[in-house]
């Protein structure tokens, strides 16, 4: 009894209460924290997430857990393909130049390493796989080089966030595209357009949708069950959405 770790409460998102913190596995934790997508410099909104989710790695080894956690880069997305067009640089570049600007903060407020911080652009197989598992399980369907993810056939959506399909507005949030089944259906894979980074796949060459990319590289760090999924809370919806989502369709 001397032993026993103190007991602690964490919010849960989905439940939305605290609750008592109790690992999958005895003596360890797996922490996936969505990170930057590196178009720009940080601001005090990066700077609170990370330092709360420092403090709770700190909390978690002061109380003898083993930790694995990883956070992330978006290192290829819209808002960097953009900003890299506005000021003539090339797109690795620019994103490169900031994943450097946010450890350099990181450092300044002495937070700690992860034990992971992987990058979108070195797993694109992982991502591909992912894509192709959930076509495979009847929740994804290729149009014309694209990839999307039906939220028909996927029954909890809207689960975290407590939207439902019917209240979602078409083009509220992006353009609408008629060749979706579904208007609320999310990007998995993007064909490739003139000018952008793009990597072959077996829909075409293209990119990765921004959801997608955390769900690949959590199941690869941290199987497709671990501890602590976390993020900024404008995250909820749609990234944390879509996330699970995916990560379930996979596994179906």
């Amino acid at each position: 009894m001397a032993n026993k770790r103190p007991e602690f409460q964490v919010y849960n998102s989905m439940t939305k209460q605290k609750e008592i913190f109790k690992p999958i596995l005895e003596g360890k934790v797996g922490m996936y924290v969505c990170g930057v997508t590196s178009y720009d410099l940080s601001h005090i909104g990066h700077a609170r997430a990370y330092v709360a989710f420092d403090v709770l790695y700190r909390y978690l080894r002061y109380l003898g857990y083993e930790v694995v956690y990883v956070r992330n880069f978006t290192d290829v997305d819209d808002k960097i393909i953009r900003r890299a067009n506005e000021v003539g640089e090339d797109p690795k570049a620019l994103s490169w130049r900031f994943c450097q600007e946010f450890l350099n903060d990181m450092a300044d407020l002495q937070c700690l390493l992860p034990t992971q911080q992987p990058r979108v652009t070195d797993h694109m197989e992982q991502i591909k796989d992912m894509i192709a598992q959930i076509i495979s399980n009847g929740c994804g369907y290729a149009v014309d080089g694209d990839v999307y993810f039906s939220v028909d056939n996927f029954p909890k959506y809207g689960l975290l966030s407590g939207r439902k399909l019917e209240d979602n507005r078409a083009g509220e949030r992006v353009a609408v595209d008629d060749r979706k089944r579904n208007p609320a259906d999310f990007a998995l894979w993007k064909a490739a357009k003139p000018g952008e980074p793009l990597w072959d796949s077996p829909w075409g060459p293209g990119r990765p949708g921004w959801h997608i990319e955390c769900s690949a590289m959590s199941a690869y760090y941290l199987t497709h069950t671990f501890d602590i999924h976390g993020g900024g809370m404008d995250l909820i919806f749609p990234h944390h959405e879509n996330e699970i989502a995916q990560s379930c369709a996979a596994c179906s």
